[in-house]
């Protein structure tokens, strides 16, 4: 390991760069012994739900796993993330929860990485909400597309999912609904910020509702913090709470504020290929590496 300065703020962060850049380089990832199914949530907006979920996921492939992501929200900005097309009229999330089209019929690779899956989402979404209400079976819907997914890649021969990661909008509706009924397991992606920690306490009494009538399986097994700026003594005090109130749950790696995270999606990329010696894809790649050595429990 290279001897580095860490002095200064600036110094510390180029060392825990390069630390983390050497420990890296070249790492295959763990695969579970069975497909993990998280809902990326967060009834706040703003957060970073969808960039850590398509930067998570482009990590996690880059680590040779499989991994498929389900755009869960009608702004498509997962979509627009990975690089792949959702306009009008492209078969999406919207066909395979309204038409119980196959998830199959719906899924396209991402150009970046070909063990990276996924189902977009087009502005046809946007009236989905309303469109599922009168549905039979409304909030079990996609769930039973992934099952059925998941059984038809086995069929088929083909290598199983290692994660399925499912991008929420931030509010508590029915594709929302559809995605914690989904999931196995829930990534709360938090925002350094005072604001994030009032929403926390009544995403959590969301999730146990659930898990008491719909999904007995569904736990918060992961908290990241992101936006997190160490220069300032909010965004300490944040994580030591969050970190104090669920020590199990937080991940050791932050993710930092970060121009490039930001402009990233602008290219049709993650940070992770965008500009992957960066101080935020490599806070991704070692909370995806983080990720896929934690246990499901």
């Amino acid at each position: 390991m290279p001897q580095t300065d860490d002095t200064t703020p600036l110094a510390a962060q180029l060392a825990e760069d390069t630390r983390r850049r050497v420990s890296l380089q070249g790492l295959l990832f763990p695969r579970p012994e069975s497909t993990r199914i998280l809902t990326v949530a967060n009834q706040k907006g703003g957060v970073g739900k969808t960039t850590t979920t398509v930067n998570l996921a482009a990590a996690l492939a880059q680590g040779g796993l499989n991994v498929l992501v389900i755009d869960s929200d009608p702004q498509g900005n997962a979509s627009t993330a990975l690089g792949i097309d959702h306009r009008a009229g492209v078969p999406s999330i919207y066909e395979v929860l309204v038409e119980e089209q196959p998830l199959s019929s719906a899924i396209q690779a991402c150009p970046d990485f070909e063990n990276l899956l996924v189902v977009p989402a087009t502005i046809d979404l946007s009236g989905a909400e309303i469109e599922l209400v009168s549905l039979v079976s409304r909030e079990t819907r996609l769930r039973r597309a992934v099952d059925d997914y998941v059984v038809e890649r086995n069929r088929a021969g083909l290598p199983p999912l290692d994660f399925i990661l499912v991008d929420c909008p931030p509010s508590l509706g029915l594709l929302t609904l559809n995605a914690f009924v989904t999931g196995r397991e829930v990534l709360i992606p938090i925002q350094c910020e005072y604001y994030a920690l009032e929403g926390l306490s009544q995403l959590l009494k969301t999730i146990e509702m659930i898990q008491s009538h719909l999904n007995r399986e569904l736990h918060v097994s992961s908290i990241l913090l992101t936006m997190y700026d160490q220069r300032t003594n909010l965004a300490h005090q944040v994580a030591q709470e969050v970190r104090q109130h669920f020590p199990d749950q937080t991940f050791e790696t932050s993710i930092p504020r970060s121009v490039r995270v930001s402009e990233a999606p602008s290219y049709g990329q993650t940070v992770v290929t965008y500009d992957p010696s960066s101080t935020g894809a490599l806070a991704y790649r070692q909370a995806a590496y983080e990720l896929a050595l934690r246990s499901t429990k």
